[in-house]
């Protein structure tokens, strides 16, 4: 068969058309794998990186665990220092409660004792009344409220004929000698003594025998 003559020839076929097998049809170029992508698919897949000898080396943070950081000592030494705080002043205000407390009640004993005080001369009055027969009646059950009111708040009376004698609660008037008592006694009472609670509003006046005193 004869070419035509204006025709140089055919154009060459592209190379990957050419030959045969395997080479002439190359498969996919797979991805290229980093080696921290390694690592990572390593410990996902339960392998150890490497031979496998840093397995079993504690980590930075397994040795440092059982020691406290110098920022947590300066935390706990705080925490100490804000706790003695607070006892010591858990201390003071307990005592100073108890101050405030003593203080209300003594200036309540000293407030009941100056009414009671200046209300004496009248329990005097009725006691001169109930003597003279004057008290009566209704009078009568006015001083009775009046004791029992008095005795509410912690007024008490003493002085008794036959008491040995006292001298801090009671006021000698008279002395009679006598030799056949063995110690000093009131006799009588002139007038009554009262006091509230330890507290000594007046003596009571009293008559008192006892033994001669010795002449020298």
């Amino acid at each position: 068969m004869n070419r035509p003559t204006h025709v140089r020839g055919l154009p060459q076929p592209p190379p990957a058309l050419v030959g045969h097998g395997q080479e002439a049809h190359p498969g996919p170029v797979p991805p290229r794998v980093t080696q921290g992508e390694e690592q990572t698919a390593q410990d996902e897949a339960g392998t150890p990186y490497g031979d496998g000898r840093d397995a079993d080396r504690p980590s930075r943070h397994d040795r440092t665990a059982g020691r406290p950081g110098p920022q947590e000592a300066a935390l706990r030494a705080e925490l100490r220092e804000r706790t003695a705080d607070l006892q010591r002043l858990k201390a003071e205000y307990d005592n100073y409660r108890k101050r405030v407390q003593r203080d209300r009640l003594a200036v309540r004993e000293i407030a009941v004792a100056n009414v009671l005080s200046g209300l004496l001369p009248v329990l005097d009055a009725l006691a001169e009344a109930r003597k003279q027969g004057e008290v009566t009646g209704g009078f009568q059950r006015i001083a009775r409220v009046l004791h029992t009111e008095l005795g509410a708040l912690g007024l008490q009376s003493f002085g008794t004929a036959g008491a040995p004698f006292d001298p801090l609660i009671h006021e000698a008037v008279t002395y009679t000698p006598d030799d056949r008592l063995e110690h000093t006694t009131c006799t009588a009472v002139l007038r009554q003594g009262y006091r509230v609670g330890d507290r000594l509003l007046r003596p009571a006046q009293v008559a008192v025998a006892g033994e001669s005193p010795a002449r020298p």
